[in-house]
């Protein structure tokens, strides 16, 4: 942990930190990406404080300090959309369509989670993410008393949302409401929260205007799944005559702000409708699930980042997605934004490397305090070692970021200062304890015998 100091006051305050002898990737004023070279950054009660040359820090005294030689730091990667509890399903339903994927494995095995099996996934979740750099992910999924738990105890940020079907009745949404407020602001606000109605095919109009009323009155942002496949929006267009991100505008959720899940199914007719929303919208793309349901679209970035729409980086579950790996997410979403553009000079590294960063902070409410290394923002930094012969020699650095370097790379994870894993070490997660108390519990929570499920999944 990072030394502490004591004030006058008897309080525990973060030292300070120095990193030095690093490349740093930095932002300009419009936002694009650049690296410093052998640079510094000081880091003091939990915030960045400079970012300078190395020799400028030199003899300087610090409560700890990192030696980034061949190394770059990066803003902590932020995985935009996920299920962390789901890694408990990791490998449980593959090689199916996504009905069959809901309907005869996953949403029955759901129906048997408790909140410790919640807890017991996100714990080896957050090791996972911690492990590939990423500092922030935003969830949405049940018992979230539990994740925030483990957020608070394992030193991440997130945003986090109690999802909830119209089969619950209202009592789901003002579970949602409950919890967003309860624990909006937690683990000294490293814990932000939203309302999450899963999406319009499982949650009503009625719901989902109340649910834009709520987050318009309580100043929530709302995230949901939207659009997520073709399918859904063909059907939605079969059965009520609009596309899921029309439903989303008559109901007002595109009233507030709001984080929408996937958008492979976005068609061009939903483009007008994204930009009167303006700046309230984002998007979070996660290719590999999409390539593994073969879905035959993917999330249209390029016109969505034209109308000014922020598109995050994310994972999913890993149910869907086997990983929580935020950097092969950012490989993947330029090589298929490449591929289905018909355009290699679009989504290049750098653009790849600003989704990651400062659009993912953007896509999940954070763009003012996260996603890059400047003076005034957390000091949420990763170290991303580049001397493996994976990742040599380094002819652009922004490519070798994007294209050879790997989740294994990740030397040293930090959030407001504080270092949660030090040269591989993780330092706030036992994974040998979780893993060994979550495969007891695993033959109770995998039974589909009861034929029960929580939902039926029909767009």
């Amino acid at each position: 942990m990072t030394p502490t100091d004591v004030d006058g006051a008897g309080v525990e305050r973060p030292g300070e930190l120095v990193i030095s002898g690093c490349t740093v990737l930095v932002h300009d004023d419009g936002g694009a990406v650049g690296f410093v070279e052998d640079a510094a950054i000081v880091v003091r009660d939990g915030t960045v404080a400079e970012v300078t040359r190395a020799g400028a820090v030199a003899g300087r005294q610090a409560g700890e300090w990192i030696d980034g030689r061949g190394q770059v730091a990066l803003p902590g990667l932020i995985n935009c959309h996920t299920h962390a509890p789901m890694v408990a399903l990791r490998g449980l339903a593959e090689d199916l369509p996504i009905e069959e994927w809901f309907n005869d494995v996953v949403w029955p095995v759901e129906s048997n989670l408790s909140e410790k099996d919640v807890e017991l996934g996100a714990r080896l979740a957050c090791a996972e993410m911690i492990r590939g750099g990423v500092t922030c992910f935003a969830d949405h999924y049940f018992a979230m008393d539990a994740v925030a738990r483990v957020v608070a105890e394992c030193g991440m940020r997130a945003l986090l949302g109690e999802a909830f079907f119209s089969s619950q009745g209202p009592q789901g949404r003002e579970r949602s409401l409950e919890f967003a407020l309860r624990h909006r602001g937690g683990a000294g606000g490293r814990i932000t929260t939203c309302l999450a109605p899963h999406a319009p095919y499982t949650v009503n109009d009625g719901d989902l205007a109340a649910t834009a009323g709520l987050a318009r009155e309580h100043g929530l942002p709302v995230h949901l799944h939207a659009a997520e496949n073709r399918d859904q929006t063909e059907t939605s267009l079969a059965r009520h005559g609009v596309t899921p991100v029309e439903v989303l505008e008559r109901t007002g959720i595109l009233d507030t702000e709001v984080l929408i899940a996937h958008g492979t199914g976005i068609v061009d007719r939903d483009l007008p409708v994204l930009e009167r929303a303006g700046g309230r919208v984002a998007v979070a793309s996660a290719p590999r699930g999409c390539l593994k349901f073969a879905w035959p679209t993917t999330t249209p970035i390029r016109a969505l980042r034209e109308l000014g729409i922020s598109v995050g980086l994310a994972t999913d579950g890993a149910a869907s997605n086997n990983s929580l790996d935020v950097w092969e997410s950012m490989a993947l979403t330029s090589l298929v934004q490449k591929s289905t553009e018909g355009d290699p000079r679009w989504l290049t590294s750098r653009q790849a490397l600003h989704h990651a960063t400062l659009q993912s902070a953007q896509a999940v409410g954070l763009g003012d305090s996260v996603g890059s290394i400047a003076p005034g923002r957390h000091a949420d930094i990763v170290l991303v070692d580049l001397t493996g012969p994976h990742t040599q020699p380094v002819h652009d650095l922004a490519a070798t970021l994007v294209h050879s370097a790997r989740a294994s790379d990740v030397r040293t994870t930090i959030v407001d200062g504080r270092v949660l894993m030090r040269d591989r070490e993780l330092l706030t997660i036992d994974v040998p304890a979780v893993v060994r108390e979550l495969q007891e519990r695993l033959p109770a929570l995998v039974d589909r015998g009861h034929g029960r499920r929580i939902q039926e999944y029909d767009t």
